[in-house]
């Protein structure tokens, strides 16, 4: 093992927490090695006066990083799952993906109000179609606004820009030990999570024999086939994560179920579909699901959605 490692990461508080993570359990395996964080902006980091969905293009907070790690300026990149294009680079791999955190959304609202006891013509943040066809849906009076920003400028901009609530994703809420700010975990069966939420991914080069094996340690079992379920669903729709799309996946008992949905951009018409398998079936559980949702109407929805 050589005696200097770098990892790549964006700037922002959570995402310094989620690398700093990875590097501590990295040490723990190799005390002796000297790992140093290299910051590196993202063209989703530079754009945030534009809403994510009119920025155009996939892995807005990757590339740049995937970039470095071919470039061999840094050794290992970890990422948001959630931010992951479902194609990676040649030369990269995922070489684990982390046990994961809560995946559901949270409302953080002004008063303290649930979802269903906000009041009507309410003004909601987020930065997600997803988030907004899903509220659409189950909420036709609420008013949507773009909130872009990292998580703690969302939560200022709760305040400062008069919102009653902001949708958040639970994970980095509690990793930032904010979990006394939530209003509301949003039940899954209300708004399925993005594909990969709460969960972090470590890129490596593919070819990197000294980093292999050690990252592999750092891979948790049933995440990894759930992650992969929902990447493999992604993929076949063809979708960016600035789409309506979402799915969850979850192992138990060697049973893996993936549930899916693909939203118009008010909510209405939703598709969603949940089909149940092994985890060894990852892959072909996920392409299934979208398969069976684009034959329900899918495609021409995301064709209405990339046409707007």
């Amino acid at each position: 093992m050589r005696k200097q490692i770098f990892i790549g990461t964006r700037g922002s508080e959570l995402a310094l927490w989620q690398a700093n993570w990875i590097k501590s359990l990295f040490q723990e395996i190799h005390p002796d090695v000297n790992i140093e964080l290299r910051i590196i902006k993202t063209k989703g980091d530079k754009i945030l006066d534009v809403p994510l969905a009119k920025v155009g293009g996939k892995g807005l907070f990757v590339k740049e990083i995937e970039t470095a790690l071919l470039e061999k300026t840094i050794d290992i990149a970890v990422h948001s799952m959630k931010d992951m294009p479902a194609e990676i680079p040649d030369g990269l791999c995922l070489g684990a993906i982390t046990q994961r955190e809560n995946p559901q959304d949270v409302l953080i609202s002004r008063n303290g109000y649930v979802l269903s006891d906000l009041p009507k013509q309410s003004t909601i943040g987020t930065s997600s179609l997803r988030r907004s066809s899903q509220l659409l849906h189950h909420r036709p009076d609420l008013n949507i606004v773009s909130l872009r920003g990292n998580l703690n400028t969302r939560l200022k901009k709760l305040k400062t820009e008069n919102l009653d609530a902001i949708v958040l994703a639970a994970a980095g809420v509690l990793r930032l030990g904010l979990q006394d700010q939530i209003s509301e975990y949003i039940d899954i069966g209300t708004m399925l999570p993005a594909v990969g939420q709460g969960a972090l991914g470590v890129e490596i080069r593919s070819d990197d024999t000294d980093i292999v094996p050690t990252i592999q340690q750092l891979n948790d079992h049933k995440t990894y086939a759930a992650v992969s379920a929902e990447r493999a669903f992604l993929h076949q729709l063809d979708g960016g994560c600035q789409v309506p799309i979402g799915a969850f996946a979850s192992v138990d008992n060697q049973a893996l179920c993936i549930q899916g949905m693909v939203a118009s951009l008010d909510g209405n018409p939703i598709l969603k579909q949940t089909l149940n398998g092994q985890p060894e079936q990852a892959v072909q559980l996920g392409q299934s699901l979208a398969s069976q949702l684009l034959d329900q109407g899918a495609k021409e929805i995301l064709d209405t959605i990339y046409k707007s």
